[in-house]
């Protein structure tokens, strides 16, 4: 069986429900034989069938395989996120990093991404650039200041690139 679509017929056991109904007889101890009883010919091989496919029962004694729903997690990839990726949907910062450094690099993106060099934004302009990227723009922005990415005038009204690198922050 294919081990990364190990998964499809063991649903499709629970698309159906007759199959669905057996498998939680089974599950509860009972003998295929006894939960597909009332089941017609035909529809007891179809039952039989799937429940042997997706590996719930084993073919020669028609027991119960405790140990398929392990397995078929155990033989699914699920892709590892990695860098910012980790804290991010799209755009969108889902959480900030603990660590400090993983955190600089993820406001030196957004800053990137919100700044080019030479310009200079109004706190209305950088709360706009930054609202795709976080909902609390004011949190954001400030970390954006006390990593040393994002300068700001002392009265709050402009902002711009610093041209360094996030500062390293000590918690």
């Amino acid at each position: 069986m294919d081990t990364q679509n190990q998964w499809r017929p063991l649903i499709s056991v629970f698309a159906n429900a007759d199959s669905r109904r057996a498998a939680a007889e089974i599950m509860l101890g009972a003998t295929v034989e006894s939960a597909i009883a009332d089941l017609s010919p035909s529809k007891r091989r179809k039952v039989t069938k799937a429940l042997v496919n997706s590996g719930m029962v084993e073919l020669e004694t028609q027991a119960f395989v405790p140990d398929v729903f392990r397995k078929v997690l155990e033989s699914t990839h699920v892709p590892t996120r990695q860098g910012r990726e980790r804290f991010v949907d799209g755009k969108r910062i889902l959480q900030y990093p603990a660590n400090l450094e993983e955190r600089g690099e993820l406001l030196a993106w957004v800053a990137s991404e919100v700044f080019t060099a030479d310009e200079v934004l109004t706190e209305r302009q950088v709360n706009d650039r930054l609202r795709p990227f976080s909902q609390d723009v004011a949190v954001l922005r400030r970390y954006l200041v006390d990593y040393e990415l994002v300068e700001r005038r002392s009265d709050g009204t402009e902002y711009a690139l610093t041209g360094r690198g996030p500062a390293s922050m000590q918690s």
